[in-house]
């Protein structure tokens, strides 16, 4: 599993100008199964993304054809974890030998 995290580098009304195109990335990689959510950092500096993929290098192979990161207006860092502990609810996105609580 991994954690993305985006970080603004340009003033959000530039950011704002990519957004739908950016929507329309984050909507192709929830349909394909990679995103499992999405939001805005508080207060709005960038955005994280909760994702599965193959690995590391897959997902960063992603990230580089995000809109915002084409267009220069974020840049992404991946942290990988494997869950130890989830939400019942959560056991479709969990590792397979992962406690539930």
């Amino acid at each position: 599993m991994f954690v993305v995290v985006l970080t603004y580098v340009k003033p959000l009304p530039e950011v704002d100008r990519h957004m739908r195109e950016h929507v329309g990335f984050l909507d192709q990689h929830y349909a394909d199964g990679t995103f499992i959510a999405s939001g805005r950092q508080v207060p709005r500096t960038g955005g994280v993304i909760l994702a599965r993929a193959a690995s590391k290098e897959a997902l960063t192979a992603i990230m580089e054809r995000d809109p915002f990161c084409q267009r220069g207006v974020a840049t992404f860092t991946i942290i990988e974890f494997r869950t130890s502990q989830h939400q019942p609810a959560f056991a479709a996105f969990a590792d397979a030998d992962t406690a539930r609580r």
